[in-house]
């Protein structure tokens, strides 16, 4: 008990405006519209939310939650190690043995690529359980940050917005799709959905023949109620972001993989081929 109420101690010390702040210097926003960025362009990156909100140390082998009321409608959950490799299950907590999503996060340098990820929280009252599935020599930091809206208000959702303006990808059940991304991305925006069936499916950052530097193995029992969202850091060269819709024929899903952000210097014709191209493998 002692454990979990850090966690909860740093959860309540955050303000209900610490989920958006201002978009970093070091990078500008790519090939998104001017919709998209309205909606994600405030969001924070793994750094800016480890240098403004609370921070808690997860050990090898070791769970900490972090509860919340309904006035919370998502929440932004950020990993990252000092260098060392990552392993870790984020879940969704929805009463007794329910979880109605799960993360599963492997990270080759924590620091380098940290995770971050949107959850959304409807319908209740929520916990976040972060599991260090590593060995004890291989700590993470965790941080979360809860989005409030103003009383009466409902704040915007960054995964509808981007769904609306975007012309997702549809990926059957079964099926792999791979994109490559030139040096001048920073990092990687993507979004998977459903029409509100469940999804099974994995995530993989590339560099190089089987280099796999981030995967991430997703559930959601409802794909359109608790999408995914997450922000990949991509530094270096040769990135390519493999999807797995690791589900039957039956389950297909929505997906949207695009530049985020690009280094300063670059403009849109710094990208590999201008348009970003699917490939079937």
């Amino acid at each position: 008990m002692k454990l979990y109420g850090n966690l909860l101690v740093l959860c309540a010390l955050q303000t209900t405006n610490a989920f958006f702040t201002q978009a970093p210097a070091r990078v500008t926003f790519s090939r998104l519209d001017a919709a998209k960025n309205a909606a994600v362009a405030e969001l924070k990156n793994a750094n800016e939310m480890f240098d403004s909100a609370p921070t808690v140390k997860v050990e090898g082998n070791t769970l900490r939650t972090c509860s919340f009321d309904t006035s919370v409608e998502r929440v932004q959950v950020c990993l990252r190690t000092s260098g060392r490799p990552l392993t870790a299950n984020v879940e969704l907590w929805q009463g007794p043995d329910n979880n109605p999503q799960k993360i599963e996060v492997y990270l080759e340098d924590g620091a380098d690529r940290p995770f971050c990820t949107i959850i959304e929280t409807p319908s209740g009252t929520n916990s976040i359980a972060i599991r260090n599935t590593g060995a004890h020599e291989f700590p993470l930091s965790a941080c979360i940050d809860l989005s409030k809206p103003e009383a009466g208000q409902s704040s915007d959702s960054p995964i509808a917005a981007l769904s609306a303006d975007s012309a997702p990808r549809l990926v059957q059940g079964g099926a792999v799709y791979t994109t490559p991304f030139a040096p001048s991305v920073a990092s990687v925006l993507v979004v998977l959905k459903t029409d509100g069936r469940p999804m099974n499916s994995r995530v993989e950052l590339l560099q190089g023949p089987n280099n796999k530097k981030q995967v991430m193995e997703l559930y959601s029992e409802d794909g359109n109620l608790r999408p995914f969202f997450a922000v990949i850091e991509t530094p270096g060269t040769g990135n390519v972001v493999r999807l797995v819709n690791t589900a039957t024929v039956e389950y297909p899903l929505s997906a949207i993989v695009e530049p985020f952000t690009i280094e300063p210097g670059y403009d849109e014709e710094g990208f590999m081929g201008g348009n970003m191209e699917w490939s079937a493998v």
